[in-house]
Parts: structure tokens; sequence; C-alpha cells
């Protein structure tokens, strides 16, 4: 497997998003978003957690 540069990993997946429309790239987006904020509010939240010993 070789090394691909991560400009030409980029071009190439602006070039698909053209093709393709914004509808894939937005999916990714939201979903990269939902799971970002999910994780954050978890790491927040667990520091909050009371131990009752």
């Amino acid at each position: 497997m070789e090394h691909t540069p991560a400009a030409v990993w980029l071009a190439e997946a602006t070039s698909a998003a053209q093709r393709q429309g914004a509808g894939n790239l937005l999916r990714v987006v939201l979903i990269v978003m939902i799971v970002g904020c999910a994780l954050t509010a978890w790491f927040l939240l667990r520091g909050y957690k009371r131990k009752d010993d």
C-alpha cells in the first residue's frame, strides 16, 4: 500500500463531493458532529458523577 499525501487525498475527496453533490458530505458532517457532541457531553458529565462511598 503506497502512501498518499494529504493534499492529493483532499483533492480527490473534493472532486468526489462535487460529482455526488452535497448530500453525502452533509450526512458525514452531521454524523461526525452528533458523535462529537455526544462524546463531549459524556466526557464533561462524567466529571460531575459523585461517589457515595
